[in-house]
Order: structure tokens, then sequence, then C-alpha cells
């Protein structure tokens, strides 16, 4: 964690400074920006680790920085909106985010998403021989994170591989949210249920052939979700990966 640089971005000058401040008390490196060009620029030469994008700024806004980010980069990117305006927390996430913090924030709230958003970046490969045949309409190789739908390479975001993995890891059985939670998102977000539902949506956008009558990844109302059961185990010794 202290080797990592965090971008810090957002056109208040008081709270780039009180976020550098406690970011670099934790032993992160941060470098900043003031508006969304000077951060597409600082994104490709300092190549950090993280970004923390405000949405209000002049000239070019939260929202179309982070599309600019998602054409080239998988970065993490955690959006700070104001205080009550769920449009924007929905809309950041449905553009790219990986999590949002509304403001004014806790400094040990800050601190916190980040080292949980690192924690899930830096998840380890699962163990090589991974490759599941669903059906011949879903192959996915967990060891090159390659997910062939129909015939067809499909990129997933970094959140969406992990939860895909835990799912699949566990498949025909039941992952409540808060297990999801946990595993995807770390003990930080357990009362954040609405985060599962977005990306489970993310998720049958991109693989079922119906999104709306899922054949993979079922809902169990009211206790959370499952990928249907295989006809072997998925990855054998590979079910208490983190």
């Amino acid at each position: 964690m202290q080797e990592k640089t965090i971008l810090v971005v957002d056109d208040e000058p008081r709270i780039v400074h009180v976020v550098r401040l406690n970011l670099e008390l934790e032993g992160f490196r941060v470098c900043t920006a003031s508006d969304g060009y000077e951060a597409l620029r600082k994104l490709t030469e300092e190549l950090p680790d993280l970004t923390i994008l405000d949405v209000m700024m002049p000239e070019l806004d939260g929202f179309e920085t982070l599309k600019r980010i998602r054409e080239v980069s998988t970065i993490p990117v955690i959006m700070l909106t104001v205080k009550g305006e769920e449009v924007d927390r929905v809309r950041g996430l449905e553009l790219g985010a990986d999590d949002y913090i509304t403001k004014p924030f806790g400094n040990r709230e800050l601190v916190s998403r980040v080292r949980a958003l690192l924690r899930r970046a830096d998840m380890p490969a699962p163990a090589p021989k991974t490759e599941i045949v669903v059906d011949q309409g879903l192959t996915i190789d967990f060891a090159r994170r390659e997910v062939i739908v129909r015939g067809k390479p499909v990129p997933l975001r970094p959140t969406e591989y992990r939860l895909l993995y835990h799912l699949v890891s566990n498949a025909g059985r039941v992952l409540t949210h808060e297990t999801l939670l946990a595993k995807v998102w770390g003990q930080e977000y357990r009362e954040e249920d609405h985060y599962v539902r977005l990306y489970i949506t993310y998720l049958r956008q991109k693989i079922e052939e119906d999104p709306k009558h899922p054949q993979y990844i079922l809902n169990e109302r009211g206790i959370g979700y499952r990928f249907r059961e295989l006809e072997r185990a998925p990855m054998a010794g590979s079910m208490e990966q983190p």
C-alpha cells in the first residue's frame, strides 16, 4: 500500500490539500489535478494506482473525465459527489466508477475506501487450470481472465470479474448479498446492497443472451444470487480464494 500512487482530482484547493495530507500520512504517494484535462495528462504521466475524481469541475466535468479514463484504463476510480445527489452516484457507477463518497466525508472513511479498493485491484490470479465451459454459449478462463460469450471475447471490469469469479466458484450455491459484498468489495461495504444489484445487472448484460430472463446468474428473492449448477466442480481447491 505504501508504494501506491493516488491521483486526486478536484477544483477546490482546500479539499485537495486535506485529502492529500491524509493520504500521505497513511504512506501513499499523491499527485493532484484541478480539472479533467489535467487529470487525463497525469493519468499517463504519473501512472497512478487509483483516482479520486470530483464530479463538479469546470470545462471537463467528472463524468466526461471518467468516460475518457475508461476508454484507455481500468484504474480504480472513486467519485466524489454532493450529499443527497443519488442520480450522480448512479450515473458514476454506470459509467464505470468503482465507488463513490459523498461530500462532506470523513478522513477515515476515505482512507478505508481507498484501501479496500486497492485490495480488490490487487486480487491474486486464480489457480492456472481454471477454464470452464459452462455451455456452448459461455466459456470462462480465470487464469487468463477471459470470458467468451457466443464465440466472442467480452471484457470485464475488475469488479465484474471478481464478482463472476466468486459466483462461479460457488456454482449451485446461493450467496447472500452480505457474502458477496464481503468477498468482492470488502467488509467496509456490508451495508451497500445496491452495489451487488448494479454489478449483477452489468454481468447479465454482458454474458446472458436475454438479461431479463437470465440462465446463468439466478436470483434468489430476498436472499442473494447463485450461478447455475455446473456438471463438474469448476475450480478444485480454489473455493476459499479471496
